[in-house]
């Protein structure tokens, strides 16, 4: 991500130099190759994105599960098979992400390096993102990726196969959990490594033992703030 960033003539936070900017305007029907209005380039860019943002989140999963295998019928094998059930589902939403990537993109919804183009849509999706923070699906799901111990209490299975189930079980609870963090890529730039940086930061916040539960509605009414601001900019600077 970070070469490509810099071959798109970005800087760390996703700002464009005079060819970004020109790249930016491009329209995606062009008869040019653009790896961003192309689904490969896309799909591995945010396939790599969800590797670097969700490894840190699944420490606590991964710990729990070393636990077991020292203390129940665990195994290294049931280990890579946890792994790979989240590596798939993170694929899986890479893949979907991607598409809606380039769907809003051919829509005009978005620019070239995945920035909303319109400030109201930038803030009604801080909105709705933060909106979630307080809905029962966030709680139930944030519940499960917070505590994996009651979820492999209540669901263990053995071995490779075992651990596979359980991985993709406790990656769909995990995207279901944190995919808004992921969708406000559309807001900062799906290129802005600060932006993105920021988004891993709140996840990891929210899979923390001690603080997990007590930083999920705050960060809910930052986002919303933010977008109500965002919407009220114009007004204000107008004025």
């Amino acid at each position: 991500m970070y070469v490509m960033a810099i071959d798109m003539d970005l800087d760390l936070i996703g700002r464009p130099g005079e060819m970004g900017e020109a790249m930016r305007q491009m329209d995606p029907r062009m008869p040019m190759y653009m790896p961003m209005a192309n689904f490969g380039p896309l799909f591995v860019m945010w396939a790599i994105m969800m590797a670097a943002m969700m490894l840190p989140t699944m420490v606590p999963t991964l710990t729990t599960y070393e636990d077991l295998i020292r203390a129940a019928d665990g195994s290294w094998a049931g280990w890579l098979g946890v792994l790979a059930g989240y590596a798939i589902m993170w694929i899986a939403f890479a893949a979907l992400i991607a598409g809606v990537q380039l769907a809003l993109l051919f829509g005009g919804v978005v620019d070239m390096l995945g920035i909303a183009k319109s400030p109201v849509l930038a803030a009604l999706l801080l909105i709705i993102v933060g909106a979630f923070q307080f809905s029962r699906t966030k709680e139930v799901c944030h519940g499960v990726c917070h505590a994996p111990m009651n979820y492999f209490l209540g669901n263990w299975r053995t071995g490779l196969m075992g651990g596979l189930r359980m991985g993709l079980s406790l990656g769909a609870y995990c995207v279901v959990c944190c995919w808004g963090f992921m969708a406000l890529g559309f807001v900062g730039g799906v290129m802005n490594l600060l932006w993105m940086g920021l988004a891993t930061l709140f996840m990891v916040l929210e899979k923390l033992p001690q603080i997990g539960h007590r930083v999920v509605r705050p960060l809910g009414v930052a986002m919303i703030l933010g977008g109500v601001t965002l919407l009220l900019r114009p007004l204000v600077m107008g004025g």
